[in-house]
């Protein structure tokens, strides 16, 4: 990646996108996941939906915030090392600056009903957010009767079990594997 000449305002292009992002999302990395794909997907091409999958699925597994690790990634892919970097304090910075102000001023205001209030529709909004790119997700992930199982037992086991989601997205990425060769060492 270092060797690779990057368009002029490329940099420019990552803080605007990544900034928005962090500027526009209230309630945590799974809440800039729709932002964040009508941004890199929808707005600049910088990855497909699958591409986008992908990021998360390993963003997931990886320490961090979700939403924080897939911008680190693209960032990455667009830019190598210098990308990642940028995208990432590009994302965080405005969450860095809200929490400094909120800090400042929310200990006088945190007990004023209309506050609460407001917090308790921002929660709706947040969890309808999510659902929206889940629905988004999982129409470019559940494909076949194979990812669709996975999907659903994957489901079942995280709604009934306390386990870290690293497992079950190592877990999902073996059945995968294990299921495609057998599949199609049966062809042959």
């Amino acid at each position: 990646m270092s060797d690779k000449k990057h368009p002029p305002g490329l940099y420019w292009e990552l803080f605007r996108a990544f900034f928005r992002v962090g500027i526009l999302t209230f309630g945590g990395g799974y809440a800039m996941l729709p932002i964040l794909r009508r941004e890199v997907v929808e707005s600049h091409g910088w990855c497909s939906d699958e591409e986008l999958a992908d990021y998360y699925a390993i963003g997931q597994c990886t320490p961090g915030i979700i939403a924080v690790n897939t911008a680190t990634f693209i960032g990455y892919k667009l830019a190598g090392i210098p990308g990642g970097v940028f995208a990432t304090f590009s994302l965080t910075l405005p969450s860095f600056i809200i929490i400094l102000i909120i800090a400042a001023v929310l200990q006088n205001f945190a007990d004023y009903a209309v506050v609460k209030n407001a917090f308790a529709g921002i929660r709706v909004a947040v969890v309808a957010l999510i659902l929206n790119a889940v629905l988004k997700l999982l129409k470019s992930s559940v494909t076949d009767k194979l990812t669709l199982c996975i999907f659903l037992l994957v489901l079942l086991l995280a709604a009934s079990l306390s386990v870290s989601p690293v497992i079950f997205v190592l877990a999902a990425g073996l059945a995968g594997i294990l299921a495609r060769t057998w599949k199609e060492a049966g062809r042959k």
